[in-house]
């Protein structure tokens, strides 16, 4: 096994055993019952895709400085494992409120503007994948990933601003025992080395991506040679 491989084997392992922290170590929620295990993964979902999202700000933003390959690929990398945590994120919150609420899906603020952070970063990788590939291409989908990540800070403080049915901050104001506490940061960190290591393995794929593009157009492939020093006359 090569060090991806080894790391991808590492993060699942983490997160069965987070799962096994969810269902046998933290206790059952006295109001909301067994469903409550759902804001272990969905919390931690999202929080995950929050940061994926700040990889393709900052990508954005250092391609927009030197045009840098490799920005734009880490930025594409972010974009697409922040979907995948994103739809986990909406996926999870729905379940739970069909439990809690009676439907899966209400207009409120925080679960529309999660939609509408999906939207946008699910519209940046469309629009990539079927704009012809180069430099104009790249420095638009920046600016795009640059103010799309707005929307992060608009879900988070959504409970503080608007008057919503989500749930507000249960970390923040103390309100988990420690015992669910644990758990929680401890499925958080094993998700955030789930995203990490998912975003490795995608700029891999975006490198080599990009290198068979550059094959099929024709262009030349340079390799670097190790210089050798000449060998001291006898």
């Amino acid at each position: 096994m090569n060090r991806l491989e080894k790391a991808a084997a590492g993060a699942v392992a983490l997160m069965l055993i987070a799962a096994a922290a969810i269902f046998f170590y933290a206790p059952t929620d006295y109001l909301q019952g067994p469903v409550q295990r759902i804001f272990y993964l969905h919390v931690s979902s999202a929080i995950a895709a929050f940061g994926c999202f700040a990889v393709v700000l900052a990508g954005g933003i250092v391609y927009l400085r030197n045009e840098s390959p490799r920005a734009d690929r880490y930025a594409r990398a972010g974009a697409l494992v922040g979907v995948v945590f994103t739809t986990v994120t909406l996926v999870m919150g729905m379940l739970w409120a069909r439990k809690v609420w009676g439907a899966f899906w209400v207009w409120d603020a925080r679960l529309t503007s999660t939609l509408v952070l999906l939207i946008i970063y699910a519209g940046y990788l469309l629009v990539r994948r079927l704009s012809e590939a180069g430099r104009q291409t790249a420095r638009i989908a920046a600016v795009v990933g640059i103010f799309g990540f707005i929307d992060v800070p608009v879900v988070y403080f959504s409970v503080d601003w608007w008057a919503t049915h989500h749930p507000g901050p249960v970390i923040t104001s103390d309100a988990l025992p420690p015992q669910m506490l644990a758990t929680f940061l401890f499925t958080m960190l094993c998700t955030l080395v789930l995203a990490a290591v998912m975003v490795v393995i995608r700029y891999r794929i975006e490198m080599l991506m990009d290198m068979k593009q550059l094959i099929a157009s024709g262009a030349p492939l340079t390799v670097a040679i190790p210089r050798r020093d000449p060998e001291p006359a006898q």
